[in-house]
């Protein structure tokens, strides 16, 4: 029998889910124990194919819009936000809803709202289309901000008063790309204001640094997450910026060994919203082609925990 071929794993830490994910999910299993199944959930609870299908086989029922949610029943608000509107069409149907948001999502909803009140406009950096720039967008009138994809965009904006603006960001970035263009903000408005304390939250700083510390380290490095989940995306880069080649994978059966050609050290991470289950999966997948060596790394312990809404602390 060949032996297999060795393989050092570094897996980082801290990894997968964060406090704002934990009770996200946690709202949608105390909604169910509760009220009973059906429960329905608007949008992906959190970005991640196996834990909504967990969360389906429960009874959760996930749907686009609040349009599609019967009367009568439960229904969960994602923790990526939702617009103002969203609330207000389910309190003017009766609808029994639960905001499971992220409170460090909420709180840039909050300073949103304070800026646009002390008359600034607001230059937001985010992607297009996520779910987090459109609920924070939905916390202003339409036209008091402005959003920054890129660099490139920081650079050419010409906002209708330079004197009167702000900056908020998406809690998922860069931390490094944030950096570069709230830099450049800086410099070409002097007096724009910024939050107190950083907007890109604790989870996404604390990943994104577990990469960069064993990367280096690293021939390659695999980030347990899903297409759609903006904080893994910016783990591979990470990973690649750092000098490892780096890939994305659902779970265990997505690794390629093909990919994993002449590999010696393999770094692992979890985007906020993989679950340490998934993980484990992929080591073992490993471990049917590879002799597998675990080597400790140490990290960042996170203690962060937020509360659950009021009408379910009890359930």
């Amino acid at each position: 029998m060949t032996a297999k071929p060795p393989l050092t794993l570094l897996i980082a830490a801290p990894r997968g889910f964060c406090a704002g994910v934990d009770r996200a999910i946690r709202i949608v299993e105390l909604a169910l124990e509760r009220y009973g199944a059906p429960v329905y959930v608007r949008h992906e609870i959190v970005h991640n194919k196996f834990v909504v299908d967990s969360l389906k086989a429960k009874g959760a029922i996930f749907v686009p819009e609040l349009d599609q949610v019967p009367d009568g029943v439960p229904v969960v608000f994602s923790a990526h936000g939702v617009p103002k509107a969203v609330p207000a069409k389910a309190e003017a149907r009766g609808l029994n809803y639960l905001d499971a948001t992220c409170p460090l999502v909420s709180k840039v909803h909050r300073q949103a709202e304070r800026l646009i009140a002390n008359g600034r406009h607001i230059l937001f950096v985010g992607h297009q289309g996520h779910p987090e720039v459109v609920g924070t967008f939905g916390q202003v009138p339409e036209g008091r901000m402005t959003l920054i994809e890129t660099a490139a965009d920081a650079a050419t904006v010409q906002p209708a008063d330079p004197d009167a603006l702000a900056f908020l960001t998406q809690t998922t970035l860069s931390v490094d790309d944030t950096a570069e263009i709230v830099a450049l903000l800086r410099r070409r408005f002097p007096s724009i204001q910024g939050p107190r304390s950083e907007d890109i939250c604790y989870a996404t700083s604390n990943r994104q640094a577990a990469v960069k510390a064993i990367a280096p380290r690293c021939d390659a490095m695999l980030v347990i997450g899903a297409p759609n989940s903006s904080n893994s995306l910016r783990l591979v880069e990470v990973a690649e910026r750092e000098g490892a080649r780096a890939r994305l994978v659902g779970r265990g059966a997505d690794v390629d060994f093909a990919w994993l050609e002449g590999v010696r050290t393999l770094g692992i991470t979890a985007g906020a919203s993989a679950p340490e289950l998934l993980v484990r999966e992929v080591v073992d997948r490993l471990a049917e082609r590879f002799a597998i060596e675990e080597l400790p790394v140490d990290g960042v312990e996170e203690r962060m925990i937020f509360k659950l809404p009021a009408g379910l602390e009890a359930a």
